[in-house]
Order: structure tokens, then sequence, then C-alpha cells
């Protein structure tokens, strides 16, 4: 091995280390969030937890709110990658292609807000109180979900298996009121059974309400 090669290899090894400790810095203050809530938490519990001192939390983060920020853009990233290739708005055709399409997303959903059910209460019961900045966040988070959805539900239309006097905005609204409420569910009942039911169900109701009508 080059010593340049050596010299980068390093540097790689060095980077993991930190992404490592950021998420350790993440996972540590999100147990801190739901044993003390998120005012009441502060640099020193999270320092504490992990046995680091303050001086290394500020390395990563500027204070617990920046947290906040890191996992919210996280989260749109991951749901944004999830919407694209076979999950893009305009990767299919036809309403049977639709049907699967749409069961692949709601998959990739369900892991996403399944993989740590801390991120979902954080950001439908926790986040909006936090300050009026990040309820602006919020709101925005939802707006943009709807404007995903609606790219669905505009295609569909202009393709002609969705009906053609569909309500694009307000049905985007109602379908993720429908997946909001999968969420807060898993987080009383994480069940991969009961979620695959409901997720069927939501599904069904999509389906029944918004499919153009075979003459």
């Amino acid at each position: 091995m080059t010593a340049e090669s050596q010299e980068s290899a390093r540097l790689t090894r060095a980077e993991r280390k930190k992404q490592e400790l950021r998420r350790e810095i993440i996972d540590a203050a999100f147990d801190c969030f739901a044993d003390l809530g998120y005012h009441a938490t502060g640099i020193s519990d999270i320092a504490t937890k992990l046995g680091i001192g303050h001086g290394t939390f500020y390395r990563y983060f500027q204070n617990k709110r920046d947290i906040v920020d890191h996992v919210i853009d996280d989260l749109v990233a991951r749901i944004v990658t999830a919407l694209t290739a076979e999950n893009a708005p305009d990767a299919v055709s036809t309403l049977d292609a639709y049907r699967e399409q749409t069961a692949r997303i709601g998959d990739a959903l369900a892991q996403i807000f399944g993989e740590d059910p801390r991120v979902p209460r954080l950001l439908l019961f926790e986040a909006a109180g936090i300050d009026k900045a990040m309820a602006a966040r919020v709101l925005d988070f939802f707006e943009l979900a709807t404007e995903l959805t609606a790219a669905y539900l505009s295609h569909g239309v202009e393709l002609g298996y969705l009906r053609a006097d569909l309500d694009i905005e307000n049905s985007a609204r109602a379908i993720n009121g429908m997946i909001l409420a999968s969420a807060i569910a898993s987080l009383r009942d994480p069940d991969p059974d009961a979620q695959r039911r409901l997720s069927e169900a939501v599904r069904r109701m999509m389906y029944d309400g918004i499919a153009a009508r075979q003459e």
C-alpha cells in the first residue's frame, strides 16, 4: 500500500468513527428525550449518558435542537429516496402497476418509520412543541408530503387510471392523513402483521375511492 493510499484509509477510518460518534450522540439524545422530555433534557444529560465531555458534543452539534433538525433532514432524505426509480410518480402507467407501486411504497415507509419508533414519536408528538420555528418545519414536512403524494395522483389522472374528477390536493392530504394515522397506530401496536393489515386496509380505501370507473 502506498503512502497516499494509507493516508486515504486513515481518513476513511477517522471519518467512519466520526459518523459513528455522531449517531451515538443522536441515539443518546433520543433516549434522554424519551426519559426526561425534550425541554428537560440538558447537554450534560446527553454527554453523561455517553461518557463524553461537553466539548465533544459541541464538535458535532450546536445544541440539542440541532439534533432534531438533523433527524428531520435525515427522515425527509430517506423518504424522498424511497420515492425514486420504480417508485417514482411517473414510473407506472396502469392501475394494476399503481397498486403494486403503492404496496412497495407502503412497505418502504413502514420500514423507515418502524426502524426507530422514536422518530415518528418525535415528529408527530414532540417536535411542534419545541418552538415556533420547529412547528413551522413540521408543517413544511407535511406540506412536502402532500406535494409528493399529489404528484402520483396527477400522473394517474393524466394517464386515465385514476378518476378524472379527482380533487388532487385534498385527496393527497386525505391519503397522507391515513398514512400518519398508521404511523401513530404503530407506536401503540408495532406488530408487523397488524401493520400489514392496516396498510392493506388503507390501500383498499384508496383504490375504491380514486380509481377510474370501468365502463
